[in-house]
Order: C-alpha cells, then structure tokens, then sequence
C-alpha cells in the first residue's frame, strides 16, 4: 500500500522525541544532584543533634547552638566589606585597563595581555605561601588590607580578560567620533565606554562576589580572628574536638543564602554580558 503523501514519515519525529525525553531526563538528574546538597543542608539545620542522629524530628537548638558560639553577624558584616572592597578594585583596574587592551595602541600591548590572561592559569595554592611573605613583611597579614589585595590580585586577570573582550565589540568608529569631538580617551571611556559595558561589569561583579564570599584558604591566612569572615568562621567552628552537625549546616546555610540571591538578582545580567562579551 502506497503511503499517504502528505504525512511525514514517524523514524525522524520519533527519534527528535526521544533526544527530547532523554534529555530532559538528564537534566532532571543533574539538578537533583545539584540541589540535594542544598535540601539536605536546609533539613539537618532545623534539628538537634540528636535528632540529627535519628534522622527524625525538627528544632531550632541547632540554631541557638550556632548564634552562642559564632558571631554570625560581624562576621557576615566582614564578608560583605571584604567583598565590596575587593570587587571596587576588581572593577576599577579591570575596566580601565581593558579599555586600554581593546581600543588602544601601544607597542608591547598583545604581549602584556598574553601575560596578565596567563595569570588565569596559576593556581592559588602555587602562589598563596609567596603572597603571604610579601605581606607579611608589609605588615598586611593581619588586616582586612591584606585579604583585600589578594582577592583583588586573584580576580582582576579574569575581569581584565572579560573587559577587554566586551569593549573590542564596542565599534571603533563611535570610539574614534568621540575622540575627534574633543573628547579624549578618558572621558571617552567614561562617558561612552564605560556606560555601554554595564551588563560586562554586572557579570565582573556577581562572579567576583561568588568567588570571594565563598574563598576559605585567604580569610583564614590573611585575617585575624576578630576580623574573620563567616565561611573562615565555619572553619574554625568545624575544627574543634565536638562539631554539631545542625549547627554547621545552620551556618553554611547563612553563608550560601547571600551568594545565592545575588546570583537570582542578577542572573539575567549575568547571561547577558557573557553572551554579549563572547559572542561578539
């Protein structure tokens, strides 16, 4: 019997669907895998532990536990001055300079951001014992100062990277009308270029706070134990001879809360500069 001319044959539709299920299925698995951490962190940190151990029953002793042995407050404040200050120099270097690689001409320019994209390969752990010699004898070990300039020298190669990319997208024709208009390079950069990159700077800045909020091996070098911030204070809470589970699962569940809402904040933004700075 002749086949319906009309009608598409079922092999390629049937084999589209079945990509489609399988991988959504995928999908479904990876976000399971990712988000259960986070279900079983935000479970275990309603209980005592004793109901930790049973693995049964809800209360707030984990809680009132976490609060009497941390100071969870200053220490979420030393996050957010640690973050801010870091992520301010990031931006400010990162901008700058990446204006310079993208629209300038300067003799020696490809070599030296060969060089600073080359830092992004250089591990923390190789560098952390040098970086804490030279501070030290500085005198910026024991101070927000230190920690500070380790997180803005960590981040700013990437940032700088990702500028620089962005603005090479920005025509050179608008940069050079603007020049020719009396603007100069500076307030070129300040009154166009840098306007025209704000989703770049956006993506700078929600990576840079993941990144920072979450460091541990640089809060617990470089600051001193008043001075601590909230993922080097559970650190120290977990050192001890006794840890209470529900306590350290409150706390990291404190600490995960403020990355994670300036990631849905800002996600949007986030996608946007990546695309637009890459895909140029």
């Amino acid at each position: 019997m002749a086949a319906h001319p009309g009608r598409r044959p079922l092999g390629p539709r049937l084999r589209r669907h079945v990509w489609a299920w399988a991988l959504f299925a995928i999908m479904i698995v990876i976000a399971v895998v990712m988000l259960y951490p986070f279900w079983y962190m935000a479970d275990n940190a309603f209980r005592s532990p004793g109901q930790f151990d049973r693995q049964s029953g809800h209360s707030l002793a984990g809680w009132s536990e976490l609060f009497a042995n941390l100071p969870v407050a200053s220490q979420m404040l030393n996050s957010t001055l640690v973050c801010a200050a870091a992520i301010a120099i990031i931006l400010v270097v990162s901008t700058s300079s990446g204006f310079a690689f993208a629209k300038l001409r300067f003799r020696g320019s490809g070599t030296v951001f060969l060089l600073v994209v080359s830092a992004l390969m250089v591990p923390l752990q190789s560098i952390i014992i040098p970086e804490y010699v030279n501070l030290a004898k500085l005198g910026l070990t024991n101070s927000y100062a230190g920690a500070v300039l380790v997180y803005a020298a960590l981040g700013t190669p990437f940032a700088t990277f990702l500028m620089a990319t962005y603005y090479r997208g920005i025509s050179d024709e608008l940069i050079e009308a603007a020049i020719i208009d009396g603007l100069g390079y500076e307030r070129t950069f300040l009154r166009i270029a840098l306007p025209l990159s704000l989703p770049a700077i956006a993506t700078v800045t929600v990576l840079q706070f993941i990144q920072i909020w979450d460091d541990l091996l640089v809060g617990l070098l470089f600051l001193p134990p008043g001075q601590r911030t909230i993922t080097a204070g559970l650190a120290t809470l977990s050192a001890g001879r006794t840890t209470s589970i529900p306590a350290l699962m409150a706390g990291s569940l404190i600490s995960a809360v403020p990355a994670i809402v300036v990631y849905l904040i800002f996600q949007r933004h986030l996608v946007k500069g990546l695309t637009l700075g890459m895909g140029r």
